[in-house]
């Protein structure tokens, strides 16, 4: 009888195991779909912000009679990049269509410049808003790879933690490993 007592404690400990363990599992499952969620969020706004600024070239290069304008959203066209650095690249290009509207005030005159510049604005909350929640995430995610008992799971699984969406050098020390 004790045999069987011994047995059937362990079956019933094996099972609880993998019950937590399917559990912790989905938890970790459940940020990926977040996080894969968050990310389409902001490629969408990338892309719009690339389509704006890829807009407004003809419109700075018609109005000011002047040739390579933008040169860096030229330069994306043809780059397959992450959303990381496609935000940074973003960023310089709206530095420079700025810095057009600031000096050439006659850009403004043109109601689709002044369209792709509220476009560029509204995005800019967007991205900001989606970075937030994006990082919001990504901590919790990054929580639960690193804690115990969760990181149990995270080894045997080998979920990595993730970069933070910060604008910034995305090679991290701790994060080298990932990439989107």
């Amino acid at each position: 009888m004790t045999v069987m007592m011994y047995v059937l404690f362990t079956l019933i400990l094996i099972g609880l195991l993998l019950i937590w363990y399917a559990n912790i599992y989905n938890k970790f499952q459940s940020f990926i779909i977040r996080i894969n969620e968050a990310e389409a969020s902001i490629d969408t706004v990338l892309r719009k912000r690339f389509d704006l600024l890829n807009k407004s070239i003809h419109i700075i290069e018609n109005t000011l009679e002047t040739k390579n304008v933008l040169e860096i959203i030229i330069k994306l066209r043809s780059r397959k990049l992450s959303n990381f650095e496609l935000d940074r690249q973003l960023y310089e290009a709206i530095n420079e269509f700025n810095e057009y509207k600031e000096i050439h005030k006659e850009l403004l005159k043109s109601e689709n410049f002044v369209k792709i510049d509220i476009g560029l604005n509204e995005s800019e909350a967007e991205i900001v808003a989606l970075r937030k929640y994006y990082n919001d995430i990504i901590t919790d995610y990054n929580s639960l790879v690193k804690t115990i008992p969760a990181n149990i799971v995270s080894k045997i699984s080998k979920f990595k933690t993730k970069t933070y969406f910060d604008g910034k050098n995305m090679e991290d020390e701790d994060t080298k490993d990932f990439k989107l």
